[in-house]
Protein backbone atom coordinates (compact mmCIF):
# COMPACT_ATOMS: atom_id res chain seq x y z
CA UNK A 1 0.00 0.00 0.00
CA UNK A 2 2.91 2.35 0.58
CA UNK A 3 6.68 2.48 0.53
CA UNK A 4 6.74 2.36 4.35
CA UNK A 5 4.69 -0.81 4.82
CA UNK A 6 5.39 -4.40 3.83
CA UNK A 7 2.81 -6.35 1.86
CA UNK A 8 2.34 -9.86 3.22
CA UNK A 9 0.53 -12.80 1.71
CA UNK A 10 -0.56 -16.29 2.74
CA UNK A 11 2.82 -17.48 1.47
CA UNK A 12 5.03 -14.85 3.14
CA UNK A 13 3.19 -14.38 6.45
CA UNK A 14 5.20 -16.89 8.45
CA UNK A 15 8.55 -15.47 7.35
CA UNK A 16 7.72 -11.75 7.41
CA UNK A 17 5.41 -11.63 10.45
CA UNK A 18 5.89 -14.66 12.67
CA UNK A 19 9.66 -14.71 12.13
CA UNK A 20 10.17 -10.96 12.51
CA UNK A 21 12.80 -9.61 14.90
CA UNK A 22 10.56 -6.69 15.94
CA UNK A 23 6.83 -6.48 16.63
CA UNK A 24 4.65 -6.40 13.52
CA UNK A 25 1.34 -4.59 13.10
CA UNK A 26 -0.65 -6.40 10.42
CA UNK A 27 -3.43 -4.38 8.78
CA UNK A 28 -6.09 -6.74 7.38
CA UNK A 29 -7.95 -4.82 4.67
CA UNK A 30 -9.77 -5.04 1.30
CA UNK A 31 -10.13 -2.67 -1.67
CA UNK A 32 -13.89 -2.29 -1.23
CA UNK A 33 -13.64 -1.37 2.47
CA UNK A 34 -14.17 2.35 3.15
CA UNK A 35 -12.90 2.29 6.75
CA UNK A 36 -9.80 0.43 5.50
CA UNK A 37 -9.05 3.29 3.11
CA UNK A 38 -9.68 5.73 5.96
CA UNK A 39 -7.10 4.10 8.26
CA UNK A 40 -4.46 3.47 5.55
CA UNK A 41 -2.82 6.94 5.80
CA UNK A 42 -2.62 6.56 9.60
CA UNK A 43 -0.95 3.16 9.25
CA UNK A 44 1.50 4.70 6.78
CA UNK A 45 2.31 7.57 9.20
CA UNK A 46 2.88 5.12 12.04
CA UNK A 47 5.10 2.97 9.82
CA UNK A 48 7.33 6.01 9.28
CA UNK A 49 7.31 7.02 12.95
CA UNK A 50 8.10 3.52 14.25
CA UNK A 51 10.60 2.57 11.53
CA UNK A 52 13.20 0.20 12.95
CA UNK A 53 11.15 -0.55 16.09
CA UNK A 54 7.92 -1.92 14.60
CA UNK A 55 7.18 -3.29 11.14
CA UNK A 56 3.83 -2.40 9.59
CA UNK A 57 2.40 -4.94 7.18
CA UNK A 58 -0.72 -5.01 5.07
CA UNK A 59 -2.65 -8.13 4.08
CA UNK A 60 -5.42 -8.06 1.47
CA UNK A 61 -8.10 -10.34 2.93
CA UNK A 62 -9.64 -11.03 -0.48
CA UNK A 63 -6.37 -12.26 -1.99
CA UNK A 64 -5.17 -14.12 1.13
CA UNK A 65 -8.03 -16.18 2.55
CA UNK A 66 -5.89 -18.74 4.41
CA UNK A 67 -4.27 -16.32 6.87
CA UNK A 68 -7.51 -14.35 7.14
CA UNK A 69 -9.37 -17.52 8.16
CA UNK A 70 -6.55 -18.76 10.40
CA UNK A 71 -6.74 -15.61 12.53
CA UNK A 72 -10.56 -15.52 12.45
CA UNK A 73 -10.72 -12.13 10.77
CA UNK A 74 -14.42 -11.54 10.11
CA UNK A 75 -14.52 -7.73 10.09
CA UNK A 76 -12.11 -5.26 8.56
CA UNK A 77 -10.11 -3.26 9.15
CA UNK A 78 -8.56 -5.37 11.86
CA UNK A 79 -5.02 -4.77 13.05
CA UNK A 80 -3.09 -7.47 14.86
CA UNK A 81 0.01 -6.55 16.85
CA UNK A 82 2.22 -9.65 16.78
CA UNK A 83 5.44 -10.08 18.73
CA UNK A 84 7.50 -13.28 18.79
CA UNK A 85 4.81 -15.02 16.75
CA UNK A 86 2.07 -14.28 19.31
CA UNK A 87 -0.84 -11.85 19.07
CA UNK A 88 -0.34 -9.09 21.64
CA UNK A 89 -3.20 -6.79 20.63
CA UNK A 90 -6.23 -6.95 18.35
CA UNK A 91 -7.62 -3.64 17.13
CA UNK A 92 -10.96 -3.62 15.33
CA UNK A 93 -12.23 -0.81 13.12
CA UNK A 94 -10.81 2.48 11.94
CA UNK A 95 -9.41 3.87 15.19
CA UNK A 96 -7.93 7.33 15.74
CA UNK A 97 -4.15 7.55 15.55
CA UNK A 98 -3.79 8.23 19.29
CA UNK A 99 -5.62 4.96 20.08
CA UNK A 100 -3.30 3.01 17.80
CA UNK A 101 -0.22 4.66 19.31
CA UNK A 102 -1.43 3.81 22.83
CA UNK A 103 -1.98 0.12 21.93
CA UNK A 104 1.39 -0.15 20.14
CA UNK A 105 3.21 1.54 23.01
CA UNK A 106 1.63 -0.88 25.49
CA UNK A 107 3.13 -3.79 23.54
CA UNK A 108 6.53 -2.12 23.24
CA UNK A 109 6.70 -1.38 26.96
CA UNK A 110 5.56 -4.87 28.06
Amino acid sequence: MSEHTVTVTDDSFEELVLGAEVPVVVDFWADWCGPCRQIAPIVDELAQEYAGRVTFATLDTEANPAITAHYGITAIPTLLVIRDGEIQETIHGARPKRDLVQRIESVLSA
